[in-house]
């Protein structure tokens, strides 16, 4: 059984180079043996100070890299569907940054060649499952202490968006976060997604109509919904009120060091999903490492990233024509029951 994880970065930008410093400096029992980037100066200084880890400009020549036992995929989501493919022959652990891929149908395909792999290896980035505060809310709700769930509702604020963010991105690259939470607290698919748009803030960028109001409901009859508003100004806000028979749990919100000075009161602000959720990123990939040296997975599965990849085109369906819209799916496969 290997005892080190020699991990490949594929893709050097701000997700990548997170990871390659916390594989770095953080991670037990793994190390950066490689990372790649078109850009191969941008992936030589994502190297600088790291022992023994080379710079490469393509993703082959890292996978065929008999130093490399392990692949973290941080590119830009159109290139994941490749290089999974590719990985998954290699029969190596694989993490991979959501999506799995941008829509159901490539998705699927991963699905399908892991499946006939005979065993997992895909764990997909849906970092917010170990966040502490989502862990205990699911536990909550395992465990019944406040009896039945009955609604959860989401609130996803940004402070804005970076320049070529369309509306259809508010559903793939932002409530694809929410659909994987719902189907982690409740254990069930999404069966509906539906989109509610309102009046729209005069800062969002042409084409893109924000706020939305996106509704769900899961296999049981659960609801959920979520407000999804990128370009709020005030930073980020990433919280979940959740309603039970015999009580309700609310998580996420801003609950630092309550301050009161020199005729003023208050805290201050989260400014993005790094210092929000750095801690769970660290656990994440921890336990990727660990379930890896195990020959396992250590979170969300392939069968996982498809699904949300369901929703997801389910939503920007209901963004274009505001009725409620079927989730889509496969039958489930054994291996991922």
């Amino acid at each position: 059984m290997t005892k080190t994880l020699r991990v490949a970065v594929i893709g050097a930008g701000r997700m990548g180079a997170d990871h390659i410093q916390r594989l770095n400096t953080r991670i037990h029992g793994a190390e950066v043996a490689a990372v790649v980037d078109v850009d191969l100066a941008r992936a030589q200084a994502a190297i600088e100070g790291i022992p023994g880890a080379v710079a490469l400009a393509d993703a082959d020549e890292a996978l065929n890299n008999g130093d490399v036992n392990a692949v973290l995929i941080a590119t830009p989501g159109f290139l994941h569907e490749d290089i999974l493919l590719k990985a998954i022959a290699k029969d190596i652990p694989i993490l991979c940054e959501k999506p799995l891929t941008p829509d159901a149908a490539s998705a699927w395909k991963i699905v399908q060649a892991e499946e006939q792999l005979g065993h997992q290896r895909i764990q997909v980035g849906f970092m917010r499952r170990f966040d502490a505060e989502y862990a205990a809310l699911g536990r909550i709700i395992r465990d019944s202490e406040l009896g039945e769930l009955l609604m959860l509702h989401h609130q996803h604020r940004n402070p804005t968006t970076p320049a070529g963010f369309t509306n259809e991105m508010l559903i793939n690259d932002s409530v694809v976060h929410e659909f994987d939470a719902i189907r982690y607290f409740t254990g069930e698919e999404i069966t509906s997604v539906q989109v509610r748009l309102g009046k729209a803030t005069r800062n969002a960028p042409a084409g893109q109509h924000d706020p939305q109001h996106v509704l769900i409901e899961t296999e049981s009859g659960v609801l959920a919904d979520v407000e999804i508003y990128v370009n709020a100004k005030f930073g980020y806000e990433v919280a979940t009120q959740a309603s039970f028979e015999d009580g309700i749990v609310s998580i996420g919100g801003d609950m630092g060091p309550y301050t009161r000075s020199n005729g003023r009161w208050g805290g201050t602000i989260t400014p993005g999903f790094e210092e929000r959720f750095g801690a769970a990123y660290d656990v994440e990939i921890q336990s990727w490492v660990d379930a890896a040296l195990r020959g396992e997975i250590g979170g969300p599965t392939a069968w996982d990233g498809y699904a949300t990849a369901a929703c997801c085109e389910a939503g920007v369906e209901a963004q274009k024509n505001g009725e409620k819209v079927a989730v889509k799916l496969h039958a489930k496969p054994d291996l991922y029951r």
